[in-house]
């Protein structure tokens, strides 16, 4: 029975923390499990999956702020997941910068090397 009366405090008006909760821990196990130099390219986190991310992060974000003082164990607790859910993410997110700004560098000087080359043709063409 006391189980029952908690459900109300976590599911109203059509939010309901433990479920975001388990879309995130989710979408936390899709990720790599971290990123190196060795990385496969087939591991890289996609748009989606940000989107996705963004997507929980902001709906339990309202659900939250949208809910009244919260009381009882049952929402403490499922609170403490989502919680922990966050912080695996944010424990992730450093990785991932750090993965971006390699391959943005990486990014550049592939371009670099493009225009180098354009411009070897050009005048090599005018050459001849």
């Amino acid at each position: 029975m006391e189980r029952l009366m908690s459900t109300p405090s976590t599911v109203q008006n059509g939010f309901n923390l433990r479920e975001i909760t388990h879309r995130l821990r989710y979408l936390l196990d899709c990720l790599p499990p971290s990123y190196d130099a060795h990385s496969s390219p087939g591991r890289i986190v996609t748009p989606q999956q940000m989107s996705a991310l963004l997507c929980e992060l902001t709906r339990a974000g309202a659900g939250l702020r949208s809910l009244p003082e919260p009381k009882g164990t049952g929402f403490a607790q499922e609170l403490s997941e989502y919680r922990q859910e966050v912080e695996r993410l944010r424990a992730f997110l450093p990785s991932l910068q750090a993965t971006l700004l390699k391959e943005r560098a990486w990014l550049e000087q592939q371009r670099e090397r493009i225009q180098s080359a354009a411009e070897w043709a050009r005048t090599s063409s005018q050459t001849l």
